[in-house]
């Protein structure tokens, strides 16, 4: 009975999430970057680091339809391996984040007292420091890597998700069914696991959505100032980066990278913004 209601709650949201079309159109984009980072090795013509001096800063070709960047190296490769180290840096990071923001707020809000007043006020130092500021300073103190990059960023955006969940937490603990559940002596644990967090989590499942497209551009910054992918692997930030040298002859090296980082972008806030709305009950039809 409990899976029927599940299945039937999220056709009730896929059926509402169907009327936004700009919703419908950003989770397709988003599942074909998705596929296009999974397949790259298949989907690309060229490997992207291969070059060629002779055509150096070639323009589009059959053989090469966006062109060639300044070490002869073919552009659309590139952009399709790109997508492997922006939507990791994306995914990876928003996962690190809501994790420990799930953990942090539910635990704060749940029990409340001074363990939530010590939270909060811990979360208040954390937020004093400007996120990207904070980001950049662990990727330098650990090194520029991917690796040092998604772990840099999901740290840099824990506060966000962990105060949405003990909103969220506060709300949903002073329902019946959480008090019929304490009536009957269920632990504190299976109270959390069962009840609090699967019906608390709603509202930051925008508030992920969102954060894709958040740390994708952001990723993209701490490669473009040398703090992430490292070259030779192509990253949509690191491409822009590279494109400084030639962009007043060569504008498209950079714009190609440029597009892609906000077409990744603008699909996750319109998806988040379709989400909100499929999931706010006082909007039902």
């Amino acid at each position: 009975m409990e899976k029927k209601r599940k299945q039937l709650r999220i056709f009730e949201i896929w059926r509402r999430l169907k009327k936004n079309r700009l919703a419908v159109v950003a989770f397709f984009i988003l599942i074909l970057l998705i596929l296009t980072a999974v397949f790259a090795p298949l989907l690309a013509p060229h490997s992207y680091s291969q070059q060629n001096a002779k055509l150096a800063n070639a323009p589009p070709s059959a053989r090469h339809p966006l062109g060639n960047d300044r070490l002869g190296r073919d552009i659309l490769s590139r952009l399709i391996y790109g997508a492997r180290q922006s939507l990791q840096m994306g995914i990876i990071a928003v996962a690190i984040a809501a994790t420990i923001g799930i953990a942090l707020g539910t635990v704060a809000g749940f029990y409340g007292g001074w363990v939530d007043n010590l939270s909060m006020r811990l979360l208040d130092i954390y937020q004093a420091i400007p996120m990207f500021l904070l980001c950049v300073s662990l990727a330098a103190v650990m090194g520029p890597s991917l690796h040092n990059a998604i772990i840099a960023l999901g740290i840099g955006i824990v506060p966000g998700y962990a105060r949405i969940m003990r909103a969220s937490v506060l709300t949903v603990r002073e329902k019946e069914y959480i008090e019929a559940a304490r009536a009957i002596n269920a632990s504190d644990a299976r109270i959390i696991l069962k009840h609090i967090v699967p019906n608390a989590i709603g509202p930051l499942i925008v508030q992920i959505t969102m954060g894709v497209g958040s740390c994708i551009l952001a990723g993209s910054a701490l490669s473009f100032i040398g703090l992430g992918v490292q070259p030779p692997v192509p990253e949509w930030g690191a491409m822009i980066s590279e494109a400084r040298k030639v962009m007043r002859e060569y504008p498209t090296h950079a714009l190609y990278p440029g597009l892609c980082v906000m077409i990744s972008v603008l699909a996750c806030n319109l998806l988040g913004d379709g989400l909100r709305d499929a999931l706010d009950p006082r909007l039902k039809n």
